[in-house]
């Protein structure tokens, strides 16, 4: 059975960081690439990696600082995450692409869609925002976050970090997320640019997702040519981990079309 395993992967060194990838699924394939959220790490897909590796060839990445990926001494920025992902996309010969994306993820994947050359033939997130406006509802949350509060609330998060980091500083990491949560900047958020997307887009949201209002992903879905917008009831902000047959079900119609 296919899943990630922090194992079977490697390393790309990208200026004073090492990014960590794998890949697995069916060579020869269209590929998939998931991008995980805030925190995270590839396995938070592994719910569905299995199912989806039946079809696809499938690529994970850590974002830089989370997973097996060290931070490096540049901010983390969506911007830099972006920049990331084209540069392990080419030393890998990757063609066209579909993405999946989750909160940060997601966000990423507007900007590969909006801002980048690459062949992205479809583009699925969950519970990812797309402009700074949007987040005034959970800066207050954003900014009560701190490295001690999240691993009392989230241990298991704390201790797969430590486990899997080669660098750890959680406190740092911590900090850095923080701040690209309320990045103003060009390296943020997508903003308006999410109307230069022109691959199919299926958004994703639970209808019980605290972070992302449904109202926001509603005038996403405008502003993108041929987006789709799927709202799941019963489930929250990792929809697709909360109802996973539903979401499977629709992305492999989405990805047939």
């Amino acid at each position: 059975m296919s899943k990630f395993d922090h194992t079977s992967g490697d390393y790309f060194h990208i200026d004073d960081a090492k990014i960590y990838y794998e890949r697995t699924g069916i060579e020869g394939k269209p590929v998939i690439l998931f991008l995980h959220g805030g925190f995270g790490t590839m396995e938070d897909f592994n719910a569905i990696v299995p199912e989806m590796a039946r079809d696809y060839t499938i690529i994970g990445i850590d974002n830089r600082g989370q997973g097996k990926s060290t931070l490096g001494s540049a901010p983390l920025t969506y911007g830099q995450i972006q920049k990331d992902v084209e540069y392990i996309l080419g030393k890998l010969d990757i063609g066209a692409l579909n993405i999946i994306g989750f909160s940060d993820g997601g966000i990423v994947g507007y900007r590969l869609a909006a801002m980048t050359p690459l062949n992205i033939e479809k583009l699925i997130t969950i519970g990812a925002d797309w402009h700074l406006k949007n987040t005034e509802p959970v800066r207050d949350l954003f900014l009560s976050i701190t490295a001690e509060s999240w691993r009392e609330k989230f241990p298991e998060t704390f201790e797969l970090y430590r486990e899997l980091n080669p660098e750890p500083d959680f406190k740092t990491l911590t900090e850095s997320l923080i701040k690209m949560w309320l990045d103003s900047g060009p390296s943020g958020y997508p903003n308006e640019s999410v109307k230069e997307i022109s691959c199919p887009t299926l958004i994703v949201r639970g209808d019980d997702d605290h972070l992302v209002s449904g109202n926001k992903l509603f005038e996403l879905s405008g502003l993108i040519e041929n987006a789709h917008l799927f709202n799941i009831p019963f489930a929250g902000h990792v929809a697709f981990d909360d109802q996973k047959e539903i979401f499977i079900r629709i992305v492999h119609e989405f990805l047939k079309q």
